[in-house]
């Protein structure tokens, strides 16, 4: 996996159900979580694959000084042992993360 942020490229708004189902043909294992207005998370690494998929709101993360802006439908492909930080938008985020053990 490389670090890379995917678009939303269907006509239609993205549903959480819709990106579970995307995330889980992907291989990944999914579950939900939302950060409030503004949260921040300092830097940290983990260490399994990630993707990162924004259901509503935006966040903003942070790797090697470059920043990657997250709103609906985007999706942040984060690969094991990449140190990030993550900012959420004004509004806070909604996001499905998918883990991936290999």
């Amino acid at each position: 996996m490389q670090l890379e942020v995917i678009s939303w490229s269907d006509k239609t708004t993205p549903t959480a159900p819709d990106i579970q189902a995307r995330l889980e043909a992907d291989g990944f294992d999914v579950w939900s979580w939302s950060d409030g207005p503004s949260f921040d998370y300092k830097p940290h690494v983990h260490d399994h694959d990630e993707s990162v998929w924004v259901v509503e709101g935006e966040i903003t993360f942070g790797v090697d000084g470059q920043p990657y802006r997250l709103g609906a439908g985007d999706r942040l492909m984060l690969p094991a042992g990449t140190v990030h930080t993550a900012h959420a938008g004004r509004s806070g985020a909604a996001y499905l993360i998918g883990e991936r053990r290999e």
